[in-house]
Parts: C-alpha cells; structure tokens; sequence
C-alpha cells in the first residue's frame, strides 16, 4: 500500500487533547519495560516525539521501584503537545527528572555524543523523510549509547488497515480513529526503516515487526 504523509506537526489545541486522551497504557508501559531493559542504570536519554510525555513519566515510575534513574530530555515541535505534557508531568511530580524542549529532531541543538540512549515512539511516521533524524540520533548519541525506537508499520493492504482501525474499539471516537487511520498510512514498512538506519549509518541494532501494526528498533546499552 502506497504511503500517504501526514502533517509532521499536530499542534491544535484538539489534536492534543484527543491525543493524550487515548489509552495508550498497555503500549506505553510495555515500550517503557523493554527501554528500561536495553538502557543504562543512570544516564541522560533522549526522548524524541515526546508528544504529552506519557512514555518519560511511565518509566520514571517505573525507575521509582528499581533502583535506576534517569535524567530525560523530551522534545517535540508541537506546543500543545508540551503544554500538555508539562501538565502530566508536574501532576506526576516528576519535573525533577523529565525536561521538555521544543526540538526540531531532525535538526537537534545538542553535541555530538551527548545522550546515553536515545528513545523515540512514533516519530517516524510524522516525517516526510526520517533520515535527517536518524543521522541527528547517530549523532547525538555515544558510540555505546541505547536506541530504542517503535513506531506503527505499513499494512500491505487497505483490508488490512480497515480491519486495524475497527480493532481500537468503540471507545474511540470518530476523531480518534481518524488519527489512527492517518498515522497508518503514514508508516515505514520495515525493509523501508533498515534502509534508513543503513543510510543513517546507525549499526548494530536489531529491526523487526514486533506486533500486527508496529516495527521496532533497538540496541542494547553497552
């Protein structure tokens, strides 16, 4: 199926809000599990597409009861998205820990080998072209430093792609579902995400299709 690009930024004010107020907590803790696994124990992590920072403040939480702790810099282009984010992120008493930038990724202020991980969950799928991020995460990060990234696929059909959106269930509402729909047709194949890590020159990390609707990067820390 063909790709159809979607707008990079979501920065209404009712993007946001129906954004946040999907329920992403099965995904979202299961992302935050697997990063925690592949990263270090202390350390300074990017989080790019950080969106209303539910992922960064899950894994603190999560941190809280295992003895690690990291210090997270979460970027994103849309506003609302980080107001919001900045909202969550207070509400969890968590400023300490989690800072959020409005950050161009593919176009990052930071030095050169400055975070320890990088991590990303559906940023991909918002850019017309990701290698420009991907050459920025090479970039930015150690030379031992973790990536973990997942993002949705690409259905091979437009059966496939109705059937994924059905599936989200009734609690979403029209709008949510739309954004669903958007973001699918919007998504890298995963033979299309090892061409631009290749091109990126991003080595040693493991790509595969880790669910019905997602691909997923990743490289232990070492």
């Amino acid at each position: 199926m063909q790709r159809i690009p979607e707008p990079e930024v979501m920065d209404s004010p009712a993007e946001a809000i129906a954004y946040d107020a999907m329920d992403f907590t099965e995904v979202n803790t299961a992302f935050a599990q697997s990063a925690i696994a592949l990263g270090p124990n202390q350390g300074l992590v990017l989080d790019a597409g950080t969106g209303t920072a539910r992922i960064p403040i899950a894994i603190c939480q999560m941190q809280q009861t295992l003895g690690s702790r990291w210090q997270i810099i979460g970027i994103d282009l849309a506003t609302s998205m980080l107001e919001l984010g900045a909202q969550n992120i207070q509400q969890a008493g968590l400023s300490a820990q989690i800072q959020l930038e409005r950050v161009d990724a593919k176009q990052m202020p930071y030095p050169d080998a400055y975070f320890d991980m990088v991590i990303s969950n559906s940023i991909a799928h918002h850019l017309s072209d990701p290698l420009p991020f991907f050459r920025e995460l090479q970039r930015v990060l150690k030379p031992n430093g973790g990536i973990f990234l997942r993002d949705l696929t690409r259905p091979d059909n437009p059966e496939t792609l109705h059937a994924l959106v059905n599936s989200i269930g009734a609690e979403y509402d029209p709008e949510q579902k739309r954004l669903f729909r958007d973001s699918l047709q919007a998504a890298f194949t995963v033979a299309e995400i090892e061409a631009i890590a290749t091109a990126a020159g991003i080595s040693g990390v493991k790509i595969y299709q880790s669910s019905d609707r997602h691909w997923t990067m990743e490289r232990a820390y070492l």
